[in-house]
């Protein structure tokens, strides 16, 4: 038996050509010698190390494909037919509409979130209603890492970033839409830092909170990008990533002119921080103005876990978002995606596990959202239940960006008179046939109705997450979230059941 996938993929667009798998291998069970290689094996064969990455990387989304054997599919939701906690046992109280969903985190700056949800970073694809979508449905979002590569205007001079309009526009995004719920975050990695991200957005384009990446979260390590040429080698150099091999060394730039100089790769520092250095740094940011700090980290060695628990607690950090295995939205090598890191519902059972202890030593714990591969509600109200409110709320990453996507394209289309077959029955506007608007009207007056479809959808894929929580919450006679605990899970595994009592 194998939970991982074959040498199939849609990472790469490969498949095996048989029907046949040898399961620990992955091949198909015979190989024959005319085979012009469709599957990973054939592809790296003839592209080589590049392959270690997606080849479909760019106007997508790219997740796991591993089956892991242990999930939140592996418990069902627990029912209840007495009693009412947290409402008043009466009829009119003890209603789905009365649980109560909203969080407030932060140590020295309170933020009000509308429902325990975050959009974790990114910064691709449809990233204007992905945070558009955020503010409207009262949730904190953060922007991906590497933002300033997209951003044709950038200035860097002497190793320091002077102009980035960009993250303006971004930032925009979310605040034009702000109701005093949730907050954008400009993520940083270690790239990010070093050349003055936090600086810049800080004080000229108004960002509020910043986010420190310890690696490249759920995927270990970041990529290594091929460059075309010394020219593009070079390029990158000047701009303070490493390159390798050098492309300033004489050699390097001889042997390339003799046409016998391997390939550029530019690769993206690992973080180096300790203890010393995010003590100095988180004391900088908020002199600056920053008024809350996050930590991104994921399902890294329960020792470092701990420790960067620790750290965030002594620095009075905000919130940290812990990645599990099964999520992913880019450019992460492909087999890391799969066969990295702990399983999501793992990494929140050590993760809850770790925080007990710190509580019992009376030490005061940040903020905590555990995202990778959530995707509705039940997923949603599981994890909620599994951290016995010591989660504050749970990362929806990729399937908030498909809502953004999917919700703008059917709009444009429904704009352009060419209403889908599936939503023809619903009417022929915007108006009639997007269910929710009547919820953002009631926040925003009529104008709701001009919003870009996008950031609609986001916020109508939340909506509906939101209400399905509540329904199970009222299933299990708790209106109030923070009530939610293990005892409203039903073990289906053995696996499950261990993993619970342990």
């Amino acid at each position: 038996m194998t939970y991982s996938p074959s040498l199939s993929s849609g990472f790469e667009f490969t498949k095996n050509r048989s029907n046949f798998i040898s399961p620990q291998s992955g091949m198909c069970s015979f190989c024959t010698e005319e085979c012009l290689g469709t599957c990973d094996i054939g592809l790296s064969a003839v592209l080589g190390a590049q392959t270690v990455y997606p080849t479909t990387t760019g106007t997508n989304q790219i997740a796991s494909e591993k089956d892991y054997p242990l999930d939140y599919s592996c418990f069902n939701i627990n029912g209840r037919v007495f009693g009412a906690i947290g409402a008043n046992e009466t009829y009119e109280e003890a209603t789905i509409y009365n649980v109560k969903l909203e969080r407030e985190y932060g140590s020295l700056n309170k933020v009000k979130m509308a429902i325990p949800i975050i959009l974790p970073a990114l910064i691709k694809l449809n990233w204007k209603d992905y945070f558009g979508g955020a503010a409207m449905a009262g949730v904190t979002c953060v922007v991906g890492e590497n933002a300033r590569n997209k951003d044709e205007n950038l200035v860097i001079e002497n190793g320091k970033i002077k102009e980035f309009p960009f993250i303006g526009q971004v930032l925009d995004s979310f605040n034009m839409y702000y109701r005093g719920y949730g907050q954008i975050v400009v993520q940083c990695n270690v790239e990010d830092d070093m050349l003055g991200v936090p600086e810049i957005a800080i004080s000229k384009y108004g960002a509020k909170a910043i986010e420190l990446k310890f690696g490249q979260s759920a995927k270990g390590t970041q990529p290594a990008i091929k460059l075309k040429n010394l020219e593009a080698a070079m390029k990158a150099h000047n701009s303070g990533e490493i390159v390798y091999p050098n492309p300033a060394d004489k050699d390097v730039q001889k042997s390339y002119d003799d046409g016998v100089c391997p390939n550029f790769y530019s690769y993206s520092r690992l973080p180096l921080w300790n203890e010393d250095f995010l003590h100095k740094r988180i004391r900088e940011l908020r002199e600056m103005g920053a008024q809350n700090i996050y930590f991104k980290m994921a399902g890294y060695d329960k020792v470092d876990i701990e420790r960067v628990l620790r750290i965030a607690s002594n620095e009075r950090v905000d919130m940290i978002t812990f990645d599990g295995a099964g999520g992913g939205s880019g450019y992460s090598p492909c087999k890391m995606m799969n066969e990295w890191s702990l399983p999501t519902v793992c990494l929140e059972d050590t993760v809850v596990k770790i925080i007990k202890k710190m509580k019992a030593e009376e030490i005061e714990i940040p903020a905590i959202t555990i995202t990778g591969g959530f995707s509705s509600e039940d997923q949603v109200f599981k994890a909620l239940a599994y951290g016995e409110n010591n989660i504050t709320s749970i990362g929806l990453c990729r399937a908030s960006m498909a809502a953004a996507m999917t919700s703008k394209n059917v709009g444009n289309l429904i704009i352009n008179c060419k209403v889908p077959e599936r939503y023809k029955k619903y009417g022929s506007s915007i108006q009639e046939i997007f269910g929710d608007l009547p919820d953002l009207r009631a926040i925003y007056g009529k104008d709701a109705n001009k919003f870009s479809t996008g950031a609609i959808g986001v916020f109508s894929y939340l909506n509906k997450i939101a209400f399905g929580v509540k329904h199970f919450s009222a299933l299990n006679r708790k209106f109030d979230i923070k009530y939610l605990d293990k005892s409203d899970l039903i073990p289906l595994t053995q696996d499950a059941v261990n993993l619970m009592n342990a």
